[in-house]
């Protein structure tokens, strides 16, 4: 029997988030994605950014309705939504899904060298959750996004103790 007798794709995982400056240069500054699409949706004030690990910055097609297949037959795409206006509230806007009542938890990214995005991070400033030296659990990271989102930062290599 077929491992995917569907042929289905994890396509996407939707965040929603409250200032969409922050969190581009987030993810694609400090993360490395790019910007695949955004998506105004003008009739009830919100945008989309698709969001993913490109091998070259000509990689997304420039015709939109090739551009609109390429971004919705990928795995691992990362969609962020911000309603309009959300950047100008004070405080916290989304639940992480971290604190009580708990949910959602967290997305993973596999990095090449544990400790070169450690030293990476460190130097970007960005927030941890958990340091690698923390806990008992010293080959994964958790940062934090600019909404509070936690990203778990591993090593596939690291992982299978190799």
């Amino acid at each position: 029997m077929s491992s995917n007798p569907h042929g289905f794709t994890l396509n996407h995982t939707m965040l929603r988030i409250k200032d969409p400056d922050a969190s581009l240069a987030f993810y694609c500054g400090v993360l490395g994605m790019t910007l695949l699409r955004k998506v105004d949706i003008e009739m009830a004030d919100f945008s989309l950014y698709f969001l993913g690990f490109t091998d070259s910055d000509d990689e997304v097609p420039q015709d939109p309705k090739e551009a609109i297949q390429y971004v919705f037959s990928r795995s691992g795409v990362l969609e962020l939504t911000h309603n309009w206006g959300t950047e100008e509230e004070e405080g916290a806007v989304y639940h992480d899904g971290n604190s009580d009542p708990r949910g959602f938890g967290h997305i993973a990214l596999d990095v090449p060298d544990f400790e070169a995005a450690i030293a990476h991070f460190d130097e970007a400033g960005v927030e941890y959750q958990k340091r690698p030296e923390d806990g008992a659990m010293r080959h994964i990271a958790f940062i934090k996004d600019p909404d509070g989102y936690w990203v778990e930062i591993l090593s596939a290599k690291m992982m299978a103790g190799l």
